[in-house]
């Protein structure tokens, strides 16, 4: 999500910044700009959509003489796509530029306070937050100026920053967004990818959390939050500019899988305060929401397997009734949703055809409509009667993983929201359900470490010709998915079944040697599981299980576990999918197949 690119040297600096934010342009984005000092003055050039349209607005940089700047590729978050809301941002003076990536959590309080002080807001965005609050401790010293915001400021960001001022200086910070700088013989380098630079140096540092790098002609300089200099040793990279845009990752989907415990911190982080969950997007009070009478979740693929296990969660969580539809159904069959409904659409780019339809015939019909979508000014997002973003970054690869992930925390964070609003659970509950969620990111980290083990067991199975996956509640909607994986970038035939209804007819095609995944990561469903597994063992079948670490009666009956670290069982499903995923992903490797790319499938389903 979004790109990062400066220099400073010899050369001239915006034609270098366009070809490096060319190289970026995979991570996705909406708006682009640039900042360069020209000896007297920073000029500022922005412009929304591709970066074609700065190139031609700015003659390829040739109309933006100087040889230090910084540019930035913009993928919305706070506030549409804009010329205003596109960055650089720059303080009243235009004095200080400054690009970021990442998002400030606490951007309104500082706002607020920014304005009371006299400061002036142009933009929507958190980044402008940034711009004035440079201004306001800055004394001479860009040094100290930045180190003063960084104690003021939460959240994630990765920035790069001019000061007209100091002409032979640029400084790149970084708090959990990636960032590193290079250097050459023709000057130093900023960027939020290797490929970026690659070009240019193959000679970088990576940037860690809360330092500062002063990058000048000749070199640069580290120093912590503190103000203290400290020393780094250089990397050289050897990869094509292919495996850097993957940042060393053989796929995008396993880069992307690599990534959701970021997304899923970035998802619920901005929403939690004070051991409670806050959801202004939904533009509801708890009145309004203890009246809603109905949910109806409505989506397609991997959305609607999101769904499915949502419909479990609030349920079971706000006791309320929720219904869960194929977008290209609900279209067609006349639903009948009742007063008091409110309707919930899900969709990663925010076109999906099905599920835009739904919405509008939603909206004809009266009712309020929700849009959980992960692309800022999407169809979705403009026409729902409020969007509640995921914050996952652009996925590349088309089978979705990390998205699908986001979507999954969202609709936790909606029913521990109705459940406070409706008074299905008091505030002690919610706060351990939010202890769980801030645990799932490490969690998953742990799980996503057991690659190699399944990477093993996956080899056994890549002749395979149909594998079945089977659980109960929350676990068949995780099985949904999992299969869904595995036959979208595999090939392999695979089918999802509720175990229960195993015995009328499904059965019938286990063979020997059928391998079926079991899922079981619901205490009170173990039991019934642990027969279902029998059941197929008895016809041949090789069992791989998906299972909590407490289930050890699981090891008797199947002949491959994977157990997952404890956590809500309403919230197993962020747990259970990574092996799942990695299964499929590891299949689909050993039959060479195009992961990123599968056949016949695009990323965003904008017709019938």
């Amino acid at each position: 999500m979004c790109g990062i690119v400066g220099y400073i040297g010899s050369r001239q600096a915006a034609p270098v910044i366009l070809d490096g934010l060319s190289r970026l342009e995979y991570r996705g984005y909406d708006s682009a700009g640039m900042a360069v000092f020209d000896g007297q003055r920073i000029q500022m050039r922005k412009a929304v959509g591709r970066l074609k349209v700065l190139e031609n607005l700015t003659h390829g940089g040739e109309a933006m003489k100087g040889n230090m700047g910084i540019g930035h590729t913009r993928w919305a978050t706070h506030g549409a796509p804009s010329d205003a809301n596109s960055h650089p941002h720059m303080n009243a003076a235009e004095t200080i530029a400054v690009v970021h990536n990442g998002i400030i959590e606490n951007y309104i309080p500082l706002k607020k306070k920014m304005v009371s002080r006299g400061y002036t807001f142009v933009s929507e965005t958190d980044t402008e937050v940034l711009a004035h609050l440079l201004d306001y401790y800055y004394k001479g010293n860009p040094l100290e100026a930045i180190t003063k915001v960084l104690h003021r400021v939460e959240g994630s960001y990765a920035l790069g920053i001019l000061f007209a001022d100091h002409p032979d200086e640029i400084y790149a910070v970084r708090k959990d967004s990636p960032l590193i700088v290079g250097t050459s013989s023709d000057g130093c380098f900023i960027a939020s990818d290797v490929p970026a630079i690659l070009k240019y140096t193959r000679t970088v540092y990576y940037v860690e959390n809360q330092e500062v790098v002063r990058l000048g002609k000749d070199g640069m300089r580290f120093f912590s939050v503190d103000e203290e200099e400290i020393s780094k040793e250089p990397v050289t990279i050897d990869w094509d500019a292919n495996a850097a845009e993957k940042a060393g990752y053989e796929h995008f989907m396993l880069k992307e899988m690599y990534e959701q415990p970021k997304t899923i911190t970035d998802t619920i982080s901005p929403r939690i305060q004070d051991d409670t969950v806050v959801i202004d997007e939904l533009q509801m009070t708890d009145g309004e929401l203890s009246a809603v009478k109905r949910l109806h979740i409505v989506a397609c693929g991997s959305a609607y397997h999101a769904g499915v296990t949502g419909k479990y969660v609030l349920e079971g969580l706000a006791r309320i009734p929720v219904e869960v539809d194929l977008a290209s159904e609900f279209r067609y069959r006349d639903p009948l949703m009742g007063e008091g409904s409110l309707v919930i659409v899900i969709s990663q780019s925010g076109e999906t055809a099905d599920t835009l339809a739904a919405l509008r015939e939603s909206q004809a019909r009266g009712y309020k409509v929700l849009g959980i979508v992960n692309v800022v000014g999407s169809s979705i997002a403009r026409e729902a009667d409020a969007c509640m973003y995921t914050w996952a970054g652009p996925e590349i690869a088309v089978a979705t993983t990390k998205a699908y992930s986001a979507q999954l925390a969202a609709l936790y964070l909606l029913a521990i929201k109705f459940g406070l609003a409706r008074g299905t659970i008091d505030s002690d509950r919610a706060a351990g359900l939010i202890r769980d969620l801030r645990r799932l990111p490490d969690q998953i980290e742990l799980l996503l470490g057991q690659k190699e083990k399944i990477q093993r067991f996956a080899n056994r199975y890549v002749g395979a010709r149909d594998i079945f996956f089977i659980g109960r509640g929350i676990d068949y909607a995780i099985s949904l998915e999992g299969s869904l994986k595995l036959k979208e970038i595999s090939y392999v035939h695979s089918e999802a079944y509720a175990a229960g209804e195993l015995k009328h007819g499904t059965i019938s095609l286990i063979e020997d040697g059928t391998l079926v995944v079991a899922v079981s990561t619901q205490p009170k469903l173990y039991q019934k599981t642990i027969s279902n597994i029998v059941e197929v063992k008895a016809r041949g079948a090789f069992v791989m299980a998906v299972t909590n670490e407490e289930n050890k009666p699981m090891e008797k009956v199947s002949d491959y576990c994977v157990y997952l670290p404890e956590t809500n069982p309403y919230f197993a499903n962020s747990l259970a999918i990574i092996p799942l995923q990695l299964f499929g992903y590891y299949v689909a490797v050993g039959k060479g197949c195009d992961v990123d790319k599968p056949r016949n499938l695009a990323k965003s389903v904008t017709v019938e």
